[in-house]
C-alpha cells in the first residue's frame, strides 16, 4: 500500500508551529504537527507570559500553548505528541521524513523547530530552574519575585546587555557577569550598558555555582585571571549566553548562516522550494512569541498558495 502524502507537515509545536497549523487547518489542508520532545516549545518553560497581546493579566506559558493547540485542532490539525524527526530528505517532493523510525511524506514542509537556550551546564542551574534561574528577561523580568531585588545577568553580547538594561526597570541593582574584560556587544549597546548606573559590571568572571535551596539567593563567582572567588547575593539569575537553533538535521540540505539559523530567501521560503521556515530556528533578532506566531502565519499562507497554484 503506497505511503500517504500529507499536504502540510509542521515540525515544531511552539507559537510558530501552532499558528502555522491553525492557518493551514483553516485552509482545509489538514496539517500534521510533529511536536518533538518538548510540546509547546520554550514558552512552556515560562511561568507567566505578560507580553502576548490579548491577555491583560498575563497567561501561563503552558496554558497559552494548550489554547493554541486546541484552536488548531478545532479546525482539523493533527497533533502527534512526542513525534521526533530523525532524518529528512529534501532532494525532491514529496519530501521524505523519518519520524520515530517510520517514513512520512510531505508535499510541503514548515520548519518551526525553534531554538534552545544555551546553558551554563551547572547542576545548581538545573536544580533552580524556574526558581530564580531564567533565560528570558522580557518574559520573566517583571515578575514580583524579581522586583526591587538585586539580579544577575550572565553574558557579554547584545542579548545580555539588552537583558540587563531591561531588568533595570524592575531590579534595584543588576550585576552583569562576563568572562572577559570587555563586552562583545555592539558599540552602541555596550555604551548604553556601561553608562547605566543600575548596572554593575563583574569582569573576567564565571559562575561556579548558583546558590539557594528553594529559590535563588546568590551566585558564587570565580575570577578567571586571579582565581579569586566572590559571592554576589541576588534573587534571580538571567542567563544570556546565546541560543542554539534546532536545525542540525537540515544541515547540508538548507541554506543556513554560520550559527545554524535557517535563512529565508523571500518571506518564509527557504532555499528549497516547498520548504518554509518560521520562528526561532530562523529568527535570531527578536525571538518573541508574537513574532514567531506572525512568521508561522506567513509560512502557512505561503504553503497554501503554493499548493493552490500547483493544483490548478
Amino acid at each position: 500500500m503506497p505511503q500517504e502524502t500529507e499536504q502540510v507537515v509542521i515540525i515544531g509545536s511552539g507559537c510558530a508551529g501552532l499558528t502555522a497549523a491553525l492557518y493551514s487547518a483553516r485552509a482545509q489542508l489538514a496539517p500534521t504537527v510533529l511536536t518533538g520532545t518538548m510540546p509547546g516549545g520554550l514558552l512552556t518553560t515560562t511561568s507567566i507570559v505578560e507580553n502576548y497581546p490579548g491577555f491583560p493579566d498575563g497567561i501561563d506559558g503552558t496554558e497559552l500553548m494548550i489554547n493554541m493547540q486546541q484552536q488548531a485542532e478545532r479546525f482539523g490539525a493533527k497533533v502527534k505528541f512526542g513525534s521526533t524527526v530523525e532524518a529528512v530528505d529534501l532532494s525532491e517532493r514529496p519530501f521524505k521524513l523519518t519520524v520515530d523510525g517510520e517514513l512520512a511524506l510531505a508535499q510541503t514542509l514548515i520548519i518551526a523547530s525553534g531554538a534552545g537556550h544555551r546553558h551554563l551546564g551547572l547542576d545548581s542551574e538545573a536544580r533552580l530552574d524556574k526558581k530564580g534561574v531564567t533565560y528570558c528577561a522580557t518574559c520573566d523580568g517583571a515578575l514580583p519575585m524579581f522586583r526591587d531585588q538585586p539580579l544577575v545577568v550572565v553574558g557579554g553580547g547584545d542579548s545580555a546587555c539588552e537583558e540587563a538594561t531591561f531588568l533595570t526597570r524592575f531590579a534595584n541593582k543588576v550585576h552583569l557577569v562576563h568572562r572577559r574584560d570587555e563586552l562583545r556587544a555592539s558599540k552602541i549597546m555596550a555604551e548604553r550598558t556601561l553608562g547605566n548606573d543600575k548596572i554593575e559590571m563583574v569582569w573576567d568572571s564565571e559562575v561556579e555555582e548558583i546558590l539557594g535551596e528553594d529559590k535563588v539567593s546568590g551566585v558564587r563567582l570565580r575570577n578567571n585571571k586571579t582565581d579569586a572567588e566572590q559571592i554576589v547575593e541576588c534573587s534571580g539569575v538571567f542567563i544570556a549566553i546565546g541560543h542554539v537553533p534546532n536545525t542540525q538535521i537540515f544541515k547540508g540540505q538548507l541554506e543556513m548562516d554560520d550559527a545554524g539559523y535557517i535563512t529565508r530567501a523571500e518571506g518564509a521560503q527557504t532555499s528549497t522550494p516547498g520548504v518554509f521556515v518560521a520562528g526561532d530556528c530562523s529568527d535570531k533578532v527578536y525571538r518573541q512569541a508574537v513574532t514567531a506566531a506572525g512568521m508561522g502565519c506567513a509560512a502557512a499562507i505561503e504553503a497554501e498558495r503554493l499548493l493552490a497554484a500547483e493544483s490548478q
